[in-house]
Formats: C-alpha cells, sequence, structure tokens
C-alpha cells in the first residue's frame, strides 16, 4: 500500500477503499482520510499528481510542442497572422 491512510477504519477496509477509489478514477491514491461512523464512511482523498502537457492548436494541427516539424510547416507557423485579444475599441 502507497497510500498515507489516517482514519479509524481497519486496515483491510481502507486497502478495499483505496483499491476501488484506483480502480474507478485509473489514478493513484496519495492520501486517504477514512472517517467510519455507524453505517456510514465519511473518505477524504487526495490523488498523485498526473503529469500535464500543454496542447495546441496550430496551423490545423493539435501538437504539444513544435520540436519535430519540419522546415516547410515551422516556416506556415512563423508566416501565420497573430490575432491580439483587443476590442476594437482602441482604434476609435
Amino acid at each position: 500500500m502507497s497510500a498515507i491512510i489516517t482514519g479509524n477504519a481497519p486496515a483491510a477496509e481502507a486497502q478495499a477503499y483505496v483499491d476501488y477509489l484506483e480502480k474507478k478514477y485509473n489514478r493513484k491514491v496519495e492520501s486517504l482520510d477514512i472517517n467510519i461512523d455507524g453505517d456510514f464512511a465519511d473518505l477524504n482523498y487526495k490523488f498523485v499528481s498526473a503529469p500535464f502537457e500543454r496542447i495546441r492548436r496550430i496551423t490545423g494541427y493539435l501538437v504539444g510542442t513544435m520540436d519535430h516539424w519540419n522546415n516547410a510547416k515551422a516556416a506556415e507557423e512563423a508566416d501565420r497572422v497573430k490575432h491580439s485579444l483587443t476590442t476594437g475599441m482602441e482604434q476609435l
């Protein structure tokens, strides 16, 4: 068990909650706080941070980086019109 578990649940029940959360959300549980109150269980959990890669749409392609583009595609990106976020009211 790699998750940090606190609370008043027995070890086997706590592991069952960890297994359930990891299967349901397809992510690793970092910590789990369990509060058993009669027939109810309060679960406060935190997942391990997932790596994040930014994806952008550039010249019709979804890309993370342009480092693998050939010279022609890189030139197409450099020649594209860059649009600003102005409202047009600044020109009045």
